[in-house]
């Protein structure tokens, strides 16, 4: 294992949104049915994020064969049945109000704020740096495994069948983890550069617990 990795392994344990007290409460099944509706409709606001900082990692590149292959991500949440659509499955399924949740109108403004901080974040840095902070789909799988368990066993007022998302998610974050961690072992080969993609990770893990302490702070 090469020092970069072991680094960026480090990030995810130490700072990755799993070891939140919001989402140690979700797995313990401590959540009451209004937390959970409130996490779901803001981690909405952060879901349609996702293909948008995908596109504009896309748009940075010059390579053909790069965009070809990070702009499926894009296809992955906005077709037909992708992720965005499981995800508003997942919120009528809690009993929330889809069309409310699409707008947004009652997304927490600190949500908000890290979600389009992180998209912020990817348009205005290097095109290395964008991709290093996706490497959070790095430590994603096991936390889907967890998840999947914890909601079967202790919310089960929720229909099974809506859970598509989570279930779909390891092989995905598995795949994308994969494709983004060999970019930057390709491309990151200064000190610097390793130290820019060791910041992106961080930074990112940052953005994510503050959503998560902004919807434990309103529930």
């Amino acid at each position: 294992m090469t020092d970069l990795v072991e680094r960026l392994r480090a990030i995810g344990r130490d700072r990755y949104h799993d070891k939140h007290p919001f989402h140690v409460a979700m797995h313990e099944g401590k959540l009451s049915r209004d937390a959970v509706r409130a996490w779901v409709l803001n981690r909405h606001y952060y879901q349609t994020r996702i293909p948008i900082k995908d596109a504009l990692i896309v748009s940075k590149s010059e390579d053909r064969v790069f965009r070809r292959m990070w702009i499926r991500r894009v296809h992955d949440h906005d077709d037909v049945g992708g992720g965005l659509d499981q995800w508003e499955k997942l919120a009528e399924g809690v009993g929330l109000d889809v069309a409310t949740v699409r707008r947004g109108s009652d997304v927490l403004p600190g949500v908000r704020f890290a979600c389009d901080a992180y998209v912020t974040f990817v348009r205005e840095r290097s095109l290395l740096e964008a991709v290093a902070s996706s490497l959070t789909e790095f430590f994603a799988p096991d936390l889907m495994r967890t998840r999947i368990a914890a909601w079967e066993k202790h919310y089960t007022w929720v229909d099974a069948a809506v859970l598509d998302y989570f279930r779909g998610r390891p092989a995905k974050a598995t795949n994308d983890s994969g494709e983004a961690l060999d970019f930057v072992m390709t491309h990151a080969t200064t000190p610097s550069e390793k130290d820019a993609c060791v910041g992106a990770l961080a930074t990112k893990c940052d953005i994510l617990w503050a959503m998560l302490d902004t919807i434990q702070g309103h529930t």
